[in-house]
């Protein structure tokens, strides 16, 4: 009994996702269709998130490589840096 319940909830997992025209019936229906899009939300905002920090990260490496670079120059024309 419970291998049929799966077997159903998997079908209507198929049936309703977000690429599915098919629109819920019942309230399981609309259940399995709230939660897909939830599911999709969620990981389309870690995907971003994921992307957002690697960007951050990237910028503070070549902000890092700038002030290196400049420090650089700066020795080599003879020029003392900022007190800090």
């Amino acid at each position: 009994m419970t291998d049929l319940r799966n077997d159903m909830d998997s079908d209507l997992d198929q049936n309703y996702s977000l690429n599915s025209n098919a629109d819920p019936k019942n309230m399981q229906e609309l259940t399995i269709y709230v939660q897909n899009l939830l599911q999709n939300v969620q990981d389309k905002f870690q995907t971003m998130s994921d992307q957002i920090i690697t960007r951050i990260d990237d910028m503070g490496n070549r902000i890092d490589d700038l002030e290196k670079s400049i420090a650089d120059l700066m020795n080599q024309a003879g020029v003392e840096g900022p007190e800090k």
